[in-house]
């Protein structure tokens, strides 16, 4: 048997916080996580719980899948 690999879950992080006007360090203290935890999860080297992508979500008063998918989110212009 293979081992199994999972698709990555793309997000939308860094747009979101840009678009709001705030820094990694912030959005991460407003979360209650460590600011490094926040870099991986922009990254895409860290998957989110369900807990804490519905309270980044709600940080953003957007739907969770605003935030987060598992396909390439189309290009901002």
């Amino acid at each position: 048997m293979s081992p199994r690999h999972e698709e990555p879950v793309r997000n939308r992080l860094a747009v979101l916080r840009a678009s709001r006007g705030i820094t990694r360090r912030q959005l991460a203290d407003a979360l209650g996580i460590h600011y490094q935890t926040m870099g991986y999860l922009e990254r895409g080297e860290y998957a989110p719980s369900l807990h804490l992508a519905l309270r980044i979500a709600r940080y953003f008063e957007v739907p969770v899948e605003a935030v987060f998918g598992l396909d390439e989110f189309p290009p901002v212009v």
